[in-house]
Formats: structure tokens, sequence, C-alpha cells
């Protein structure tokens, strides 16, 4: 399966489209921060999320204590995809305009963001959430970010 995460109005043909709103191209209506998702663990071939990520707390405080969404988008795209499979991933870089004017974007990302989700950086050591690598990172401050990230074995 290929997976368009938040796919909205532009799932590509042949994919499959998660979204939380119910439009024409969605094939599976549901909120991305429930997990886990309607999809099979190791059912993915290639995903894409395509300007969600922004949209994605990196922190929240509930009455259970402290949860980190972020990091739990990226464990449950993980959990979906087969090892070896990739996501392709793309938002407004984290200072930029694009960022900055959307009321509804939390999340600020930038070229060393992902670093803290693959074991082949320093910066992995602090979290430990599921293993990723980076295949390319691609970024300009005033524009977006561009990830290519591969499912790694949990060790």
């Amino acid at each position: 399966m290929k997976l368009d995460i938040a796919c909205g109005h532009h799932k590509e043909l042949d994919w499959v489209g998660i979204d939380i709103q119910k439009i024409p191209g969605v094939d599976i209506v549901h909120d991305l921060n429930i997990h886990p998702w309607p999809i099979e663990s190791d059912s993915v071939e290639q995903a894409k999320a395509w300007h969600i990520v922004e949209h994605i707390p990196p922190v929240a405080v509930t009455e259970k204590g402290t949860r980190h969404p972020f990091m739990e988008f990226l464990n449950e795209c993980w959990r979906v995809l087969k090892v070896g499979a990739r996501i392709d991933i793309e938002t407004p870089y984290g200072s930029s305009d694009g960022f900055l004017h959307d009321p509804t974007h939390c999340n600020p990302v930038d070229e060393v963001t992902f670093e803290h989700f693959d074991p082949d950086y320093g910066r992995y050591q602090t979290y430990q959430p599921k293993p990723w690598k980076i295949v390319s990172l691609l970024y300009t401050r005033d524009g977006n970010v561009n990830v290519i990230l591969e499912k790694r074995v949990d060790a």
C-alpha cells in the first residue's frame, strides 16, 4: 500500500488517503492524533506526509502526564511502514513566513529536527523514538523542509 497521510483534496492516484476530513478522495477518515491508526502494522510500502507535521504539537500536557504527539505521530508512521519503506515529509521551515503566518502551525521544524529520529546522530539519544534513517534532507529557510526517512529495524 502507498499511504498519503493527511491527503486532503490532493491524494495521488493509486494511493490510499487518510485524513480527518470526510471529503472526496479520502479513503480512511481518522484523526491522526488517535493511535493506533486503522492500518495494519508493517503494511505500507511508501508514504508521504506533506504539510501535516507543522500542525502536530511537539508537547502536550494532560491529566495523565506529558505527551510528545509529534514523536507519537512518527512512531505511528514507523509502525505501519514495512522495514526499509520510506516516508516523504514536507513542512514549512520553522522560522519561515509560511510557518509563522498560519495560526494552526504549532510545530516548527528545521534542518536539525529529524536528527532526533536517526540513531546515526547524537540527538537521537535524548528521546530514543522508533529508529529512522535520514535518506535525504533539503530545505530553504524561507521555504520548506523536505526529508525522506527510511524505517529501520527496531533495536
